[in-house]
């Protein structure tokens, strides 16, 4: 058992030592890694990231959810494709970076984020025109976030709870689920969108069961169940047939 515990204490230090010596054609031949990938390759991302400041707290060789959300934080930062598999590119830039020195969002436990205003009223818009842009800035901060069932926070998030999280970051405090959301603001027309609008979908039962933020040039952003936080276009052939209708919130 200890013979063993050695060895990989020593492969550990070995993969460190060529990530960090070797030339950039060396992390191109990198293996890839996901999440399930395991063994020294993995113990060397760990410890990169840790270096980096990167949330992990077990170094273990085992690509879990944390050291998925540290890959999917670093390609955020990093400002490269976001989907938390470790190719060459994600390699190189491992390599090349330097430890951060951003003070890093504290995330609130689920059910313990705290709302300063009064919640929105029903049927009626509640928030300014010039809220909208650090509205739109803040939910594409967390582009790459993966979808959780239940989720309210940048751990994982499911749809409402995206746009909820999203705008009690501007102190704004919305309702928790989907067809609560419907209730907000206005209707509006689909060619009447403007940015910063809810839009709402149907998808596992009937009546608004998903929803986004409108954020113009006929896109929105949203917590996916298969991709988790994106960008896509409402006239894409999966969104357009289930989309029921938007909500304007703006006065």
């Amino acid at each position: 058992m200890i013979g063993n515990f050695m060895k990989l204490i020593l492969y550990s230090i070995i993969i460190t030592l060529l990530f960090v010596l070797l030339p950039p054609t060396a992390a191109n031949a990198a293996k890839s890694l996901s999440q399930s990938s395991h063994g020294s390759e993995v113990i060397a991302l760990q410890q990169q990231l840790k270096r980096l400041n990167y949330t992990i707290t077990s170094i273990d060789g085992i690509f879990g959810l944390e050291t998925k959300q540290a890959v999917l934080e670093f390609q955020r930062d990093q400002r490269i494709k976001i989907n938390g598999i470790v190719d060459g590119q994600t390699w190189r830039a491992l390599k090349k970076a330097t430890p951060i020195v951003k003070k890093r969002e504290a995330v609130p436990a689920v059910g313990q984020i705290n709302f300063p205003n009064s919640p929105a009223p029903e049927g009626s818009p509640f928030i300014t025109t010039n809220m909208v842009p650090p509205i739109i800035q803040t939910a594409k901060h967390y582009i790459g976030v993966p979808y959780q069932f239940g989720g309210t926070t940048p751990k994982g998030f499911d749809c409402s709870g995206y746009l909820q999280y999203v705008f009690a970051q501007q102190k704004i405090s919305i309702p928790r689920t989907a067809d609560e959301q419907y209730r907000l603001g206005k209707n509006i027309s689909r060619s009447a969108l403007q940015s910063g609008d809810l839009v709402f979908f149907t998808t596992y039962e009937p009546g608004p069961s998903h929803c986004g933020i409108y954020i113009g040039d006929g896109k929105f952003i949203h917590t996916s169940s298969s991709k988790g936080v994106r960008i896509d276009e409402l006239d894409n052939s999966y969104w357009k047939p289930k989309y029921i209708g938007a909500k304007r919130i703006t006065k």
